[in-house]
């Protein structure tokens, strides 16, 4: 553990989690975007990459409004992205986490206890090689942390209900959940 989370703040995090299981809040989901800027081949090909790594197939995303100066029209495929979940989330956040050497910017998590950071280069990725016809491409992982029962938030029958201040995820937790089941560490 380094000096960013204290060792006491640390054990209580713990302690509430022993204490009370549907406490501890478990990664919902993995997001990688990989945005270019403008579509064509070069996009069609990062696709096929994201797909093949990932085992999941990705999304196109289209700009949202015309950017006459980087030639970029309104809605052009311009990035591609994939969810992933359970144990391909997983599978996936240990490779991405091994790109970065497992260490993490503790203000890179929001109020919510979701954490964003980056890969600068994909081939910085295990078991991935330099294709000259794909080139260099720049990801975003993004990792979404829940509690059980955040689902109530967002289903559709029976309405939508309010969460409570407290049964949100912590920044502290989310510091300590990705410690304990990979091996994260805080700068």
């Amino acid at each position: 553990m380094s000096g960013v989370l204290s060792t006491e703040i640390y054990s209580q995090v713990l302690e509430t989690w022993r204490k009370s299981p549907m406490q501890k809040p478990k990664i919902s989901k993995v997001t990688v975007n990989v945005s270019l800027g403008y579509g064509g081949e070069r996009l069609q090909r990062v696709a096929k990459f994201l797909e093949s790594y990932t085992g999941q197939k990705p999304v196109y995303r289209k700009a949202k409004r015309t950017i006459r100066a980087f030639g970029v029209r309104k809605g052009e495929s311009i990035a591609v992205m994939v969810t992933l979940r359970k144990d391909k989330a997983i599978n996936f956040l240990d490779k991405a986490l091994e790109a970065v050497t497992r260490k993490l910017k503790a203000s890179s998590i929001d109020k919510h206890g979701n954490i964003s950071f980056g890969i600068e280069e994909h081939i910085s990725l295990p078991g991935v090689k330099y294709d000259p016809e794909l080139g260099i491409i720049g990801m975003d992982v993004i990792i979404t942390i829940e509690k059980a029962g955040y689902r109530i938030t967002r289903r559709k029958r029976n309405r939508k209900r309010h969460i409570s201040l407290r049964h949100r995820v912590k920044p502290e937790e989310t510091m300590v959940l990705l410690s304990e089941t990979l091996n994260v560490q805080w700068i």
